[in-house]
């Protein structure tokens, strides 16, 4: 059986994981492949029946209505398909983050999608970027990095991302405190909390440009592999 290539990139909000991992997915011709968007589908799907991310008895209920799909067309981005239907554009707005954070807290809603992440690992090289991949979902990993940056840099680029999509309503100082508050939900869950894998390589951008960031990824990840 051919062996696959995973790279688990893991690390808190704003730490630019998606907008790197993507990068380094496609210099090396990996499948990219986005958790927080595969949670943000499940959540989109719940909030749509009215329900809220934390009613675990509603969200249990409904879980087997989700039929959760990833598919990589010709422009190479990860499309979300939501029974059936592309909600890629969609599940991308600062709300649906907040409640997919607040969701993926639900033991039930990880378990769901346990499967789908590692299915594409097993079938697939991957980039793989999330908050718990290194240390759950592929605790296996070829190589696992930690991304990470101060608060206040990553609260600067997440606002740089809000204004660049045309959404000038943010604040740097609500940024900040929402950035703070995801750091404290997602390390002191119960269930998976964000934390570096022992055999991870921490790395910090705070004072790095995204493409020397990449740089410094594909390093790491040479000098894992042995290349």
């Amino acid at each position: 059986m051919k062996h696959f290539i995973s790279i688990a990139i893991d690390g808190p909000a704003g730490a630019g994981k998606s907008t790197m991992a993507r990068a380094v997915a496609k210099e090396l011709g990996y499948v990219y492949v986005d958790t927080g968007a595969i949670y943000r589908t499940v959540g989109y799907y719940i909030q749509l029946c009215g329900i809220g991310p934390r009613d675990v008895d509603s969200v249990t209920r409904l879980i087997d209505e989700v039929n959760v799909e990833l598919r990589y067309p010709e422009d190479g981005v990860q499309h979300m398909i939501l029974n059936g239907q592309d909600v890629t554009d969609e599940i991308r707005s600062p709300e649906m983050s907040d409640y997919a954070s607040k969701l993926s807290t639900l033991e039930v809603v990880r378990d769901f999608l346990l499967d789908v992440q590692r299915d594409m690992a097993r079938t697939h090289n991957v980039v793989m970027d999330g908050r718990d991949i290194g240390t759950v979902v592929l605790p296996d990993a070829d190589v696992k990095i930690y991304l990470t940056a101060s608060a206040e840099v990553r609260a600067r680029r997440r606002l740089a991302e809000f204004q660049a999509k045309g959404d000038k309503k943010m604040s740097y100082e609500t940024v900040l405190r929402d950035i703070r508050q995801r750091d404290d939900r997602d390390m002191n869950r119960k269930i998976a909390p964000l934390r570096c894998a022992k055999d991870a390589v921490r790395l910090d951008t705070s004072e790095l440009t995204i493409a020397q960031s990449v740089d410094a990824i594909k390093e790491i990840v040479e000098k894992r592999l042995g290349r």
